[in-house]
């Protein structure tokens, strides 16, 4: 794992210097090495965290055996010696200089140039420069685990690791606000592909490859979850459950290829749980497993992991942290996320990173089980609100709703009237607690209301996908990437910690995409096939409770402790100094939370205050 920058500036606007301060920026996410290259209008930065071959012959950036390509990478690829394989069919002579997957990379592209991508399994953020050819190539992996942000201009183009890098040099590419991204946030609780908070400023599509030169550049898809779709599903349990035990075992071990100690996420849950125990199974020495716990009992699921690691002897590391260790981080969460990001359980997930790195620079984590086999509830609000006679009577249900408990009042939201071309996000919005889409308008301003575009249908598909299945694409598509999978990379890399995420291997996400949503959801169980797959390993009984996420208690903090927080940024003198949020309807929201005891709205304050936050810090 590492971090990357570079510049294509055809018009000198990015210097040698601007590279150094950029590469420098993100040091955290490579302390073992940095290297930068220049030449003509290309430069090209790596930060370096040693995970294989930890050799300096190994550092970046590589150049290639020809000295044609040059390439800086973050990520790992696990199938590459497979790759080096196919290479000495075509170049028997050729000889290796390291044992590290970059160098294997490299000399692929070599033979077969941007086609190398689609041999590619593993998470992936790389750039190569052609000297020949005076063209740059940009590769993201097909989910989108490693990020890519660019600035472009229509004329010089700047990328990074994290935005962070680019606003190290903002003074050469002067940063501006893109109000358009603030409906999204306010909706989602997160900025979605394509957009950031930054005007000029994007979020490298997933699943996709650029090559720039002094023409432009082409951005070319070769990997989206839709085309993966087949007409016929699987519908056979006894095979399917078999054919996802055989994947989940080989995606562990590829992800345990390593030259460092590592270790597992284990929070008690069933997607750590399995990665764990196929894990586990795998190695000839017991596993080190991490996994935290707040005091707040309700908070604090430690004890489940304790019992899965005492089950499979790991080696487990448990860490009870106080609400007051928690509540220190959330004045770090501007620096670390770089722009508004409302998801508090990155905090917990920060800790546990923090307590992981102490004995291993490398861990495999859980994430992606819940979006490919079903286990959040929003996939069974899907299939309830496309019920026909649901739908009509939608109006007078959410009236009644209304009328009642807490509890009611927030479900009550997923009743209201909204486009339904939004029908899958505002599905996730009020699962979260966020500002639904009719609310929009309410809540922002003009400066900032009425831009929100509709998330794009999915057309052509080869079959007709669910209301839950929809559901579920709209979570692997937007949720799963541009905020879970963004809380992990910049939880664990500031740390200098590299996360694996076996269960997003693409062949596993294939087959969960063709899989009958009867092997997912089944009666009233959630991720079904993937439970009957963990309980070959751990007992069911280990299991039997409602399912919990990896949260803190900040409805609780707000009413307390970071009270001052909404005290502070939810003024009409801030709505009016930046001329974002209606003052009118931010008071009352406040008054909702603090004075009515809705504790559902607790979310919207946490938006209100993570975007006047996030100005104050940066305007």
């Amino acid at each position: 794992m590492c971090g990357i920058t570079g510049y294509f500036s055809p018009s000198g606007k990015f210097k040698s210097s601007h590279l150094e301060i950029a590469n420098t920026s993100l040091t955290h996410r490579g302390p073992d090495a940095g290297g930068l290259y220049t030449e003509g209008s290309v430069g090209l930065g790596h930060r370096r965290l040693s995970i294989i071959d930890l050799s300096e012959s190994a550092n970046q950036p590589m150049v290639s055996a020809n000295n044609r390509f040059v390439i800086v990478y973050n990520g790992e690829v696990y199938n590459f010696k497979e790759i080096e394989i196919e290479i000495k069919k075509f170049r028997p002579d050729v000889k290796f200089k390291t044992s590290s997957d970059t160098e294997i990379l490299l000399e692929a592209f070599s033979l077969w140039r941007e086609n190398i991508v689609n041999m590619l399994n593993g998470m992936f953020a790389i750039a190569i420069y052609d000297k020949d050819n005076d063209a740059l190539y940009l590769f993201r992996d097909r989910l989108g685990i490693k990020p890519i942000y660019f600035y472009w201009d229509d004329k010089d183009f700047f990328f990074a690791s994290e935005l962070k890098a680019l606003k190290a040099i903002r003074d050469v590419i002067h940063l501006e606000l893109n109000e358009n991204a603030i409906p999204y946030f306010f909706h989602l609780g997160f900025i979605p592909e394509p957009h950031t908070i930054y005007k000029n400023v994007y979020k490298f599509p997933s699943g996709n490859y650029l090559k720039l030169n002094k023409h432009g550049f082409e951005l070319i898809s070769y990997w989206e979850p839709a085309s993966k779709i087949t007409k016929e599903i699987l519908t056979d349990e006894v095979k399917a459950k078999q054919q996802l035990k055989e994947l989940v075992i080989s995606s562990v071990k590829y992800r345990m290829i390593s030259d460092v100690p590592f270790g597992t996420f284990l929070s008690g849950g069933i997607d750590s749980s399995l990665v764990t125990a196929v894990a586990q199974s795998i190695s000839s020495t017991p596993i080190k497993t991490f996994s935290i716990g707040l005091n707040e009992k309700d908070y604090n699921e430690s004890h489940f992991a304790e019992g899965v690691s005492k089950y499979l002897k790991t080696d487990h590391h448990s860490f009870n942290v106080s609400q007051q260790d928690a509540l220190d981080l959330v004045g770090e969460l501007d620096h670390i996320y770089d722009e508004p990001y409302a998801d508090t359980s990155a905090i917990p997930t920060l800790m546990v990173s923090k307590l992981a790195r102490k004995h291993v620079t490398m861990t495999l984590s859980g994430d992606g089980g819940d979006e490919l086999f079903m286990g959040y509830g929003a996939h069974v609000w899907a299939q309830r609100l496309s019920n026909p006679v649901i739908s009509k009577l939608r109006a007078p249900i959410n009236m009644a709703l209304a009328m009642g408990n807490n509890r009611a009042k927030r479900v009550a939201n997923l009743f209201k009237s909204y486009s339904e071309n939004n029908f899958e996000s505002n599905i996730f919005s009020q699962e979260q607690n966020f500002f639904y889409e009719t609310e929009l308008p309410l809540i922002l301003t003009n400066k900032a209301k009425d831009i929100i575009s509709y998330f794009p249908e999915l057309k052509d598909l080869k079959r007709k996908l669910s209301p839950a299945e929809n559901q579920a694409m709209f979570d692997l598509n937007v949720y799963l990437k541009d905020d879970l999978l963004v809380k992990v990379d910049r939880a664990t890399m500031k740390h200098s910690l590299e996360t694996r995420v076996p269960l997003l291997d693409y062949r596993i996400v294939e087959f969960a995409l063709n899989l009958d949503e009867k092997l997912k959801l089944k009666g009233k169980t959630s991720k079904y096939l993937l439970k009957e797959v963990l309980y070959d390993y751990v007992p069911r009984e280990y299991f039997d409770r409602p399912k919990k996420g990896f949260s803190v208690p900040m409805h609780q903090w707000l009413r307390k402790d970071l009270k001052v927080y909404a005290e502070q940024y939810i003024t009409q003198a801030m709505c009016e100094r930046y001329g974002l949020v209606n003052w009118n309807y931010a008071q009352q929201v406040f008054n909702h939370f603090y004075k009515d005891g809705l504790d559902y709205y607790y979310n919207r304050l946490w938006l209100i205050i993570c975007l006047h936050k996030y100005m104050e810090l940066n305007y």
